[in-house]
C-alpha cells in the first residue's frame, strides 16, 4: 500500500482503474456519509429536466436523511429520477439491498 494517500484517494483510483464511471452527487466518502442523520446511500438516474436535483442523463449518489430519501422516492413516484441502488447507512457503514447491485 502506499503511504501518505487517504483511504478515499486509493479507493477514487482503484475506481477509475476498473473503469466504473463517476458519479454527480456525493463522493463514495463524502462527509455527508458520517454525519449522525444519515440513514440512506443511493444512487439514481435523473429522468427529466424537472428532477429537484441533477441533471438529466447524469447518474448520481446522494448520501440522505430518512427525510431526503421520502423526496428521493417521491422523485422516483413521479418519473423525475430511477433509483437503481440502496443501502441503509449506519455509522458510516453501508448495508446494500441487494448484495449483487453495488455500483
Amino acid at each position: 500500500m502506499e503511504t501518505g494517500k487517504t483511504i478515499g484517494q486509493l479507493i477514487d483510483e482503484a475506481r477509475r482503474a476498473s473503469g466504473a464511471p463517476t458519479l454527480a452527487g456525493h463522493d463514495i466518502m463524502d462527509l455527508m456519509r458520517f454525519d449522525e442523520n444519515t440513514r440512506h446511500m443511493i444512487v439514481f438516474d435523473v429522468l427529466s429536466h424537472d428532477s429537484p436535483v441533477g441533471f438529466k442523463g447524469e447518474r448520481m449518489r446522494l448520501f440522505l436523511t430518512d427525510e431526503g430519501y421520502k423526496k428521493a422516492l417521491a422523485a422516483q413516484e413521479k418519473g423525475q429520477t430511477k433509483i437503481l441502488n440502496h443501502a441503509k447507512v449506519f455509522s458510516g457503514h453501508l448495508r446494500y439491498d441487494h448484495k449483487d447491485r453495488v455500483l
